[in-house]
């Protein structure tokens, strides 16, 4: 690794001026964004995208990037999903798009607020995605574990992925234009989780790259208004990702996280990096002084899924049990989605925990 960074690493924001500022999750929103993919690296995940429209649209409107041949198959399949989950059909668009991945929340900008004078002002960053690091895209030599179910992306498509950003932001004219904001360094939106006063969690596995992203803690602290970053370690080539910090820990309101703990079954790599974290946590205060307050959630054993359709243990682990369920904060809701309900006793208490906190409803989706 050409760039060293400490674990715990804890920068003054005295030190560097900030330019902009991350808000929480939970800031309220003009609308979110979603993309329907041409090329996803498991079918199922591909159906995800117009049941999210269809709930996320009671609550919100909801942008669709579809590309302009899938525009047809998108609204058909959001008229299926509005008859079996709740939707404000009013608020859901389908856009012609040029995009390929499903997870726009890596490829899509990341909106931010000014300081001072332009902080109502509409502003985005650009990350530039770069296939998580992958300067030359996802080949044959260096693909993800899932082998063949994993697209091969053709050097457009790639180009199209990392224009993706700064096309979303130049057609975002609602409620007002966007001005784009561009970043020095390359990384994705689900590698970032900040809590709205200062504080950003990372993993160095995910953002630290040969290839990419020499000045990393200078150009986060101006992009993002942080005034401390704390890294975990992760793991580099464990998935196709590099380990985003999003889908291990993430802020439920300033000193307040939920950290993901994986079942002793599975590789035991993950197992380390749910450690590292915890670890790293108990040790760290964040950017106010205040120790961390920590709710384990215990993902349950993959055994419930049945047979498991590749070799490698990590393929199986990754692919088919670890996206078994997430959150988004809607305005005024939480969304989330669960495989086999049966298996999420502790998530359910934690849900009940999270509504009671924010007074918002939740909606479970069943795929």
């Amino acid at each position: 690794m050409s760039v060293s960074i400490p674990a715990v690493a804890n920068t003054a924001s005295s030190t560097i001026k900030a330019r902009f500022f991350c808000p929480h999750e939970t800031v309220p929103r003009a609308a979110t964004i979603l993309g329907f993919p041409s090329q996803s690296p498991s079918p199922q995940r591909t159906t995800k995208a117009h049941v999210l429209a269809s709930v996320i649209s009671v609550n919100e409107p909801i942008r669709l990037y579809a590309r302009p041949e899938d525009v047809q198959k998108a609204r058909s399949m959001i008229s299926q999903a509005i008859t079996k989950y709740p939707s404000n059909t009013s608020n859901i668009s389908v856009i012609p798009f040029l995009t390929n991945h499903l997870g726009v929340r890596d490829t899509g900008p990341v909106y931010v607020r000014g300081i001072g004078e332009s902080i109502h002002q509409r502003l985005a960053i650009n990350f530039r995605f770069s296939e998580w690091g992958r300067k030359n895209g996802i080949g044959d030599h260096d693909r993800a574990s899932v082998g063949l179910d994993w697209p091969v992306m053709t050097s457009e498509q790639i180009e199209e992925n990392g224009t993706f950003a700064s096309r979303v932001i130049e057609s975002d004219v609602l409620p007002s234009p966007v001005t784009l904001v561009e970043s020095q360094v390359r990384l994705e939106g689900g590698a970032l989780a900040v809590d709205g006063e200062g504080m950003l969690l990372a993993t160095e596995s995910s953002i630290i790259n040969e290839n990419r992203n020499p000045a990393i803690e200078t150009e986060l602290h101006r992009l993002l208004g942080v005034e401390k970053i704390i890294w975990f370690p992760g793991r580099k080539k464990l998935d196709v990702t590099d380990v985003l910090v999003d889908a291990e820990v993430n802020f439920v309101r300033p000193g307040v996280v939920v950290l993901s703990r994986p079942h002793y079954t599975v590789p035991k790599a993950w197992i380390q990096i749910y450690e590292d974290i915890r670890d790293i946590l108990g040790k760290s205060a964040d950017a106010k002084g205040r120790p961390f307050e920590v709710h384990i959630v215990d993902e349950p054993s993959p055994e419930i899924f049945g047979v498991l359709s590749y070799d490698e243990p990590a393929t199986n682990w990754e692919f088919l049990f670890r996206q078994w369920g997430g959150l988004f904060f809607l305005n005024s809701a939480i969304i989330g989605e669960i495989k086999r309900p049966w298996c999420c006793f502790r998530s359910c208490a934690l849900i009940a925990w999270f509504s009671q906190c924010f007074c918002l409803r939740f909606h479970w989706l069943g795929v």
